[in-house]
């Protein structure tokens, strides 16, 4: 991957990402923060249900648009974290991150039971 992709990557914070509607078939783009914790990268967001998360449970092919310091779409797939202790794990290294979520109504506690949780895996390596 490209350096500058690279520090974009590492330094931003607010992306799009163009998802496949589960009903539709039709690409569905949303804006989105995603964060870098424990040498990875995920997308997650307040408690509720998102359209956006059950797109990519049906089709998990989405696309990451970098669009603050460098504008690049970046082909990824999407792993749905469900497990338990992962979410946690998680959530509480992005929280030392970005403590925005914990403040939140409910806290953590309700982050680790209902806020949407994906890891981005880009098909092509980053680094």
């Amino acid at each position: 991957m490209d350096a500058a992709i690279i520090e974009a990557l590492e330094t931003g914070d607010m992306i799009d990402i163009t998802t496949i509607g589960r009903r539709s078939g039709n690409p569905t783009k949303t804006e989105i923060w995603y964060h870098r914790a424990l040498g990875r990268y995920f997308i997650t967001g307040s408690p509720g249900s998102r359209n956006w998360l059950a797109n990519v449970k049906t089709n998990p092919k989405f696309t990451f648009h970098l669009k603050q310091s460098v504008q690049a779409d970046l082909p990824a797939t999407a792993r749905v974290i469900t497990d338990p202790a992962e979410r946690r794990e998680v959530m509480d290294a992005i929280d030392k991150v970005r403590p925005y979520y914990g403040e939140l109504p409910g806290g953590m506690e309700a982050m680790y039971e209902g806020g949407p949780l994906i890891e981005v895996n880009f098909d092509e390596p980053v680094g």
